[in-house]
């Protein structure tokens, strides 16, 4: 529970919507959880906030006049890897594929309930948060890929790999157990939590970037492998 006073951490969570009852009803039940909240009416007055106060969370609306949601989560990606909730009126499974790839870290569709933006503000907080393994001292190395959890480092080939904490988990999970078969449903239970189980569409995502990242040829990868039907498997390097 986020602890009020000036000398205290209270997380704060940035609300970009023109809607300006949506914001009204998004700030009463953030606050009333003890959040923090700024707001801003539009794309570019969103990013000015931003710049000024470092939120821990930004809840964007999609759908917004002049610099949508799109352009203004793409933006954000360019400048941090702080989680961006993105509020949807359209065709979800569209949108969180779209989003996804412009680094949104999670969706929450309109018109909203309150309950389930809080329990996916609490789920991205969690994870941006949470060690990458239970195993502190977890280090990978094949001779080509090195992945150092103590030190949150991946290299690839001897060069640096960037990765958003997302992707480094995903990589950290996939990596503890070479050769075994990873099921959808444990990897997105164990990287973005329970309550993902069934949003096979995030794993996909990030796996292609994984492997944009980490493979010679992603479109024939060698190192992270689909198991059809059952998940991913994770080869070692040879």
């Amino acid at each position: 529970m986020a602890l009020l006073g000036y000398d205290c951490l209270v997380e704060r969570i940035l609300v970009i919507d023109d809607n300006s009852r949506d914001r009204r009803l998004l700030r009463d039940a953030l606050e009333h959880e003890g959040y923090a909240v700024e707001e801003a009416a539009d794309g570019i007055e969103g990013l000015k906030v931003l710049y000024a106060s470092r939120p821990d969370v930004v809840v964007l609306d999609v759908l917004m006049p002049g610099m949508d949601g799109w352009a203004v989560c793409q933006r954000i990606r360019e400048i941090t890897d702080l989680p961006v909730i993105m509020l949807t009126s359209l065709d979800r499974d569209e949108e969180v594929v779209k989003g996804l790839e412009l680094g949104a870290d999670d969706f929450v569709s309109k018109p909203v309930s309150p309950r389930q933006l809080i329990a996916r503000v609490r789920a991205v907080l969690r994870r941006t948060r949470a060690p990458a393994t239970t195993g502190e001292a977890f280090t990978y190395d094949d001779g080509s890929l090195l992945i150092d959890v103590a030190q949150h480092r991946v290299r690839l080939e001897g060069e640096p790999v960037e990765l958003s904490p997302t992707e480094f988990r995903l990589l950290v999970a996939l990596a503890e157990s070479p050769g075994s078969v990873h099921r959808y449903a444990t990897l997105l239970s164990q990287v973005w939590g329970p309550e993902y189980v069934d949003d096979i569409d995030f794993l996909r995502v990030y796996i292609r970037r994984l492997r944009k990242k980490l493979e010679r040829n992603p479109d024939k990868p060698t190192r992270i492998l689909t198991e059809r039907g059952f998940g991913y498997r994770f080869v070692r390097g040879t």
